[in-house]
């Protein structure tokens, strides 16, 4: 039965990661990091990456799985922010049958899965502070001990993290443990936001109009030239998959072949800046944003209409970053999601 979930799982990764697509670009900022990537492939060597939401973390972990000497072996991944704080350990290290209320059966953790190959954590700043601890033991030690079990088990794993949130803050903050990060930052990779390679817009929404065509069965797909103009001259704060997500909508909604982008969903960078005598700081820029977003959407979080959607980020982050900004949705206000669905 383990055999099976084991297969089952590499099956599903193999799904995922087929049309994951590559790293399209040649400005030079992605220039330095394909030489990162390049110099740090075929070592073993522990790789930090970082880097806003949507800027493609995942993407440059799996090039770095598919050029080092581990490409034949497992790719596993894990989100540390999408589960709750109480499987987390479970996932990452399994569990014996009768651990805790559910445990009917062994379970092998995601280090197990990843024997002799690569495991990429996402969103590692998430991950909560008694699980940090036992992830610096294992990286020192190289054994996972499963939850409710006495034997150690011996693990091959070459680890890549990756995250969007600041850990020299959250060492400061006592959110991270110092001396986890240290160990995790043996060689870190720095993903430029897509407003730092705009020479890369084009490539990029060619690429992503070509997966659209095979997508949606809609072949000769093509931009016209005020829509190429508006995508050049917008800042993208989703980055590249808030461009993915608005090149995929628009050619759903596009009538005829040649694609219109509206306006309405990449207003140009040099529009007034509301308040501009004001010095205004990343954290409330970034909290204003959102909030905007969560208003324009409702309040409503998933779904192609929601704002995760819209901001281009994952449910589960935006979750994160609306406690820390403290946003909640008022209580009489109604939402779409509160809404009978047809």
């Amino acid at each position: 039965r383990q055999l099976a979930k084991h297969n089952a799982y590499l099956t599903q990764e193999i799904k995922e990661g087929s049309n994951f697509g590559m790293l399209v670009g040649r400005s030079e900022p992605l220039r330095k990091v394909l030489a990162q990537i390049q110099a740090v492939a075929t070592t073993s060597t522990t790789v930090l990456i970082t880097g806003e939401t949507g800027t493609g973390k995942e993407l440059v972990a799996r090039a770095i799985h598919e050029s080092s000497l581990r490409r034949t072996k497992p790719f596993v991944r894990l989100n540390c922010a999408a589960l709750p704080s109480g499987l987390v350990d479970s996932e990452l290290f399994g569990h014996e049958r009768g651990a805790f209320t559910g445990a009917v059966n062994r379970h092998q953790g995601r280090f197990e899965l990843a024997h002799g190959g690569t495991l990429f954590l996402d969103e590692i700043g998430e991950m909560p502070l008694d699980v940090q601890a036992k992830l610096l033991r294992v990286l020192e030690d190289h054994v996972v001990n499963r939850v409710g079990g006495a034997r150690s088990v011996r693990v091959d794993v070459r680890l890549i993290a990756a995250t969007n949130v600041d850990l020299d803050e959250a060492v400061e903050k006592g959110r991270f443990r110092a001396d986890l990060y240290y160990r995790l930052k043996v060689f870190p990779i720095g993903l430029p936001p897509l407003r730092d390679r705009k020479e890369d817009i084009p490539l990029l929404a060619q690429h992503y109009l070509q997966i659209c065509q095979a997508k949606l069965n809609r072949p000769g797909l093509a931009f016209s030239e005020t829509a190429s103009a508006r995508l050049a001259r917008y800042d993208w704060p989703g980055n590249i998959r808030e461009l993915q997500n608005v090149i995929e909508r628009a050619a759903i909604l596009a009538p005829t072949p040649l694609i219109e982008i509206d306006e309405r969903l990449v207003v140009s960078s040099s529009r007034p800046i509301p308040n501009a005598d004001r010095p205004l700081t990343l954290y409330a820029a970034e909290r204003g944003l959102i909030l905007r977003v969560l208003e324009e959407a409702g309040w409503r979080i998933y779904g192609p209409l929601g704002a995760a959607t819209r901001l281009g980020m994952n449910p589960s982050t935006l979750r994160s970053r609306m406690k820390k900004m403290d946003l909640s949705r008022p209580t009489a206000l109604p939402t779409l999601d509160s809404l009978p669905q047809s």
